[in-house]
């Protein structure tokens, strides 16, 4: 894939944007820029897959719920994280017409790439690319939302059959929120993080 145009595109509408050949590149990038923060991460396969918890902890203040301190509640720490410097977080459909679209559960992580911090930066594998809005807009709904409720053990149709969304009205549904970026909010500073590999969901 051709990330020359997508980049171009997205730089067109404000946000920052580097591009990468594989993960491990973009986890040294990462782990250089964000020095001596406080950083909070939002659920991501892509993230974990990366072992980027591990790498900005070493000179970092990370909150991510996945990995609670002791005496913590996943609820406290997603709080912390929303309030954190510097947030990152994975997709689940980028457009190459520049819209950006995520699908939430618990909504702390569509909140917090909306509003709140220093800088933002979305890591996104190119399995996450889709030619344009609809397009990325089935992806999170039909390829993100059923494989992270598998991974969560959702009792949802999607996470049964792992197929499609049914668009159901399970009490264990984790399609809560969509949330889609046309451009990066006013006054904020976004950095898109493209990479040469399938990562996460």
């Amino acid at each position: 894939m051709d990330f020359a145009n997508i980049k171009a595109k997205l730089e067109s509408l404000g946000y920052g944007v580097t591009c990468f050949d594989t993960a491990a590149e973009a986890a040294d990038y990462l782990d250089e820029k964000i020095q001596n923060k406080t950083v909070g991460f939002g659920g991501s396969v892509t993230l974990e897959q990366m072992g980027l918890y591990d790498r900005l902890a070493l000179h970092n203040d990370v909150r991510w719920h996945l990995r609670l301190p002791g005496g913590q509640t996943a609820y406290e720490v997603r709080l912390e994280a929303n309030a954190a410097q510097i947030y990152l977080s994975s997709v689940n459909g980028l457009a190459e017409t520049g819209e950006i679209i995520n699908i939430d559960g618990t909504c702390n992580r569509v909140a917090s790439i909306l509003f709140g911090h220093e800088k933002v930066y979305l890591v996104v594998g190119e399995n996450k690319i889709a030619k344009d809005y609809k397009s990325a807009l089935w992806r999170a709904r039909n390829i993100a939302a059923p494989k992270n409720a598998q991974r969560m053990k959702a009792k949802t149709p999607c996470a049964r059959k792992g197929d499609k969304c049914y668009n159901c009205e399970s009490p264990g549904r984790i399609c809560r929120a969509l949330s889609v970026l046309w451009g990066p909010p006013l006054r904020s500073d976004f950095e898109i993080v493209l990479i040469h590999e399938e990562l996460g969901f």
